[in-house]
């Protein structure tokens, strides 16, 4: 029975020290912005279209990995 009682004080001590945690991020504004994570990937990047357009153009003929070449082999 003890180690029942004791159970129940660690369990109740980490979730208060997770309440705290979570409220002192809370106020620091740790999740303030909540939607625009999600989103960010749907948008393009500008340095990486900038990147592609002044690129090498014969880029994919150069750099052909392993699976690639066992493809292209079998053929």
């Amino acid at each position: 029975m003890d180690i029942l009682y004791l159970m129940i004080l660690c369990s109740v001590s980490l979730a208060a020290i997770f309440l705290v945690v979570f409220i002192v991020y809370a106020r620091k504004g740790q999740f303030e912005d909540d939607e625009s994570p999600a989103v960010r990937i749907l948008f393009d990047d500008e340095k990486i279209k900038e990147n592609d357009e002044t690129g090498d153009k014969n880029k994919d003929e150069k750099e052909i990995g392993e699976n690639n070449k066992i493809e292209k082999n079998s053929e």
